[in-house]
């Protein structure tokens, strides 16, 4: 994390529990010629426009009194959804068993995406169970890995 998705990410944190959500992630990144400071709550039953509202409000009202951010932004406050992006230890944990998708930096035997059973993560190795294979992922050579999206039978 950079030092402002920390310093947002000790901000957010409780203002995210006043609102009864837990503070998923916090992402501060530049699409084009524009900055976004995305953070991202979650709940059990799932995240509302309202749980948004209530924490957009008071981190906004934060930023705008201490200006800690010099460039300009876009502020986007969201749920993490069902395909949810894994990017902390916490998140790679609570998954584990569960489909996931792999995109890759670089191509492995011709494919750049995996999709397969998360079977452990530790210190930034990633171990998926693909067609009864085991492949062993460094973080550093995967773009982002995302809870698989699957129709409940």
């Amino acid at each position: 994390m950079s030092k402002i998705e920390n310093m947002i990410w000790e901000v957010a944190k409780p203002i995210a529990e006043n609102a009864n959500c837990s503070l998923y992630d916090v992402e501060f990144v530049k699409e084009g010629t524009n900055w976004f400071l995305r953070v991202t709550i979650d709940k059990d039953g799932g995240v509302s426009t309202d749980d948004c509202e209530n924490v957009s409000r008071p981190l906004s009202d934060w930023l705008d009194e201490k200006d800690p951010i010099t460039q300009s932004y876009y502020l986007e406050v969201s749920s993490p959804g069902i395909d949810r992006k894994l990017t902390r230890p916490e998140h790679y944990e609570n998954h584990l068993g569960k489909t996931v998708t792999v995109r890759l930096f670089a191509a492995i035997d011709g494919q750049r995406q995996l999709e397969g059973i998360l079977k452990e993560y530790q210190n930034g190795t990633i171990v998926l169970e693909t067609n009864n294979n085991i492949i062993t992922l460094e973080k550093a050579k995967v773009v982002d890995v995302r809870l698989a999206w699957q129709e409940e039978e």
